[in-house]
């Protein structure tokens, strides 16, 4: 029963972060349709709806996966360097995991945030080009969906050791 359970959350946290990442690349391409006046680094350009609505949903599905992992992946806790040398490889694995899931989710939900407020209705603006936020956004959450099934998996191994 717990290998079913396990499996069914590293699938439903690889399938929100795979939504996430497709709705980032959606919404890049919506923000491209919009018309847009480009002169060397500055852009003018209206914003697209459709790709706040798309960006915003994205920065979501990003954001519940990655509470998700780590309300299930459970508290790994760490106080010196001398406890993480003397911890278990599965251990020390499943922080590297825990660090890099933290930072990939800080950049990707940064740009998917940036790329999504460039869209909203009071922001028709000039200015120098922010180009491809929603989909750079877009492809971490697909290296985020990864990590934190490699974070689930290692903490749940160490905690059977």
């Amino acid at each position: 029963m717990s290998k079913l359970l396990g499996s069914f959350i590293c699938l439903l946290i690889v399938a929100m972060d795979i939504m996430a990442g497709i709705l980032g690349i959606e919404a890049e391409i919506a923000q491209n349709k919009v018309k847009h006046l480009r002169l060397f680094i500055f852009e003018c350009k209206e914003p697209s709806s459709q790709a706040f609505k798309l960006g915003f949903a994205a920065a979501t599905l990003l954001g519940l996966a990655h509470v998700i992992a780590n309300l299930l992946g459970g508290c790994n806790c760490i106080c010196s360097q001398e406890e993480l040398q003397k911890a278990s490889p599965s251990r020390q694995l499943s922080l590297a995991c825990l660090f890099f899931t933290w930072i990939i989710f800080a950049v990707g939900l940064s740009m998917l945030v940036i790329g999504t407020l460039s869209n909203h209705k009071s922001r028709a603006s000039c200015g120098f080009s922010h180009p491809h936020f929603l989909s750079i956004g877009g492809v971490l959450c697909f290296v985020h969906g990864l990590f934190c099934v490699a974070y689930y998996v290692s903490t749940t191994a160490m905690l059977k050791e």
